[in-house]
């Protein structure tokens, strides 16, 4: 096979997704020194069009990155007005007190944003200050230095043949070195995990946990609209069978965020994330608010759920983790992007200390203690126990027990359960089917609720198809031999986008397919396979979905 030969290009900085946490950290270096060479490689067909978040968005990171955002025009318009929590059954709810909570689930001084328009309008702030983006560029390869260093990047691979051989048209791309690499992909991003098992970032930490996050934007009737309320539920429809819950916002323009989350943890294999979330939409709360309106957008994407003690060593010799790479989600909270922010803003930080020190290519020490000893870490110390005890106790307990402890740790700065610890990762949990019943879904009316092909059409997902498949299997054979008699085949289901699915005709043996044109990005099939059978991978550049105010 002939030798690729790439040309290469040299920068101070080379950062690996245009999310807020990358954008974040390509500004604060230009803001401390404009002669800096910074670039920014993002894999969406443009700046914000894989970006998808709730979201309410605590503005703290932003403040601390361009205080005057208001000045410069960010998209940031619609303030919380009203916080409600409903624990529902399936025909009722329950409201829970807002007194009660810990002042940090207090969602006044917040936001409702598209996330994905705030990450464009950040990435023209970056730009101003002469930041180099160039969209629909995929990262497909880390180069190593010659003392296993991360030394940059190759990006801008195109071309390739479905077999992986080079086709007529083939591009090589090209090679982007940086004095130091940051990894801002996202949760369970395809680079991001390579340096985790390379250099065992996750040695002494607890494993990371996710979560599904499905999310449709409507329009709704005027009069049903109330600009600023923000809406969470627990219980109906998931019940015992798995932990998660909903999100309702109501932004301008009668749009509503209605999301639904699904803890990736569930033992029943039968379990249906995408038709849970379907079937939630017909609770008479919901269904009442959304009738008479149309959905306008889908997506989904996966969340990480683990928090302080999943954190893994953030640095690498070259380079970082920022943002969700890192897995800085507030779970009770339901927020990031504020993490992500300061992530960026604490990596840059330390990267311009150390260019100006003479270094490169080594370990940033001081980003790790700041990310941990920082805001970011007492931001995610504070309800590190939330999540264990759901996952062992179930919803009632973590409410109650997790209440008291945020409490307390809002108090006195200690808990008295110390720090639970995670259990096994969500792949291991899935259990055989044999020991869970069957779950039965109501069909989609096409009105409130909709098939999974129809939904995912409204993500504006594309891929082409000539290209090798970038979701590969390392045993062709388990899914069929293995995850179908075991699992019942749990892939068909797990995925929100439909991608695989088990084919049986009369007289053939059933078949795995994988249809890689329909995939969202969400990397819910790498983590939640029980096989761990399935390598997401990232396609070429400018392929996956295209959200437009996700």
């Amino acid at each position: 096979m002939t030798e690729i030969v790439r040309e290469a290009m040299e920068y101070d900085v080379v950062i690996v997704g245009a999310g807020p946490a990358g954008l974040s950290a390509a500004i604060r270096l230009k803001q401390l020194d404009a002669d800096l060479d910074v670039v920014v490689l993002e894999k969406g067909s443009e700046v914000g069009a894989h970006i998808l978040s709730g979201a309410v968005l605590d503005p703290c990171g932003l403040d601390a990155l361009i205080p005057d955002w208001k000045e410069k025009g960010a998209p940031i318009n619609v303030p919380v007005k009203e916080d409600n929590f409903y624990v529902l059954g399936e025909a009722g709810k329950i409201r829970v007190p807002n007194f009660p909570m810990p002042k940090l689930m207090n969602n006044h001084g917040n936001y409702i944003v598209s996330m994905a328009n705030v990450c464009r309008w950040m990435a023209e702030q970056a730009e101003e200050l002469g930041v180099e983006i160039f969209p629909g560029m995929a990262c497909s390869e880390l180069v190593y230095g010659e003392n296993g260093e991360v030394k940059g990047v190759v990006a801008g691979e195109f071309g390739k043949n479905a077999d992986g051989t080079q086709g007529p048209g083939y591009e090589p791309g090209m090679e982007l070195h940086g004095k130091y690499v940051f990894l801002s992909e996202g949760v369970r991003g395809s680079l991001s995990k390579e340096v985790m098992a390379k250099y065992d970032l996750s040695k002494g930490h607890c494993p990371q946990k996710f979560g599904i996050g499905m999310k449709e934007i409507w329009e709704i009737d005027p009069e049903k609209h109330r600009e600023g309320t923000v809406t969470h539920t627990m219980g109906w429809p998931l019940g015992s069978n798995a932990g998660g819950g909903s999100f309702i916002y109501h932004l301008d323009n009668n749009q509503v965020y209605v999301g639904f989350v699904v803890h990736l943890n569930y033992e029943n294999p039968h379990l249906f994330p995408y038709m849970e979330f379907q079937r939630f939409k017909h609770h008479p709360m919901v269904a009442e608010l959304l009738k008479g309106g149309k959905r306008v957008a889908y997506g989904a994407r996966a969340i990480s759920e683990g928090g302080y003690q999943s954190i893994p060593k953030v640095t690498f010799p070259g380079g970082a983790l920022l943002g969700c790479s890192a897995g800085l989600v507030n779970v009770p909270r339901i927020k990031g992007n504020h993490n992500a922010m300061l992530s960026g803003k604490a990596a840059a930080e330390a990267a311009f200390d150390a260019i100006k020190a003479g270094r490169q290519s080594d370990d940033l020490t001081s980003y790790e203690t700041e990310l941990r000893e920082g805001a970011i870490g007492q931001d995610l110390k504070k309800v590190r126990n939330v999540k264990p005890l759901w996952s062992k106790f179930g919803l009632t307990a973590s409410l109650a027990l997790g209440g008291l402890d945020m409490h307390m740790n809002e108090k006195f700065g200690k808990s008295f359960l110390g720090t639970l610890r995670h259990g096994k990762t969500d792949a291991a949990a899935t259990g055989k089917a044999a020991d869970h019943k069957p779950i039965d879904y109501p069909r989609p009316d096409g009105v409130l609720s909709f098939d999974r092909l129809t939904n995912v059409s409204f993500s504006f997902t594309n891929h082409e198809e000539s290209q090798p498949a970038h979701l590969q299997l390392k045993d062709p054979s388990i899914p069929v031999n293995v995850n179908l008699p075991e699992y019942a085949g749990p892939s068909a289901r797990y995925c929100p986008a439909g991608v695989y699915e088990f084919v049986e005709e009369e007289g053939k043996d059933t078949r795995f397919v994988v249809n890689f044109q329909n995939c969202v990005h969400c990397k819910t099939c790498d983590i939640k396979d029980p096989s761990q059978n399935i390598n997401w991978t990232t396609p070429q550049g400018g392929d996956g979905p295209n959200y437009p105010n996700m």
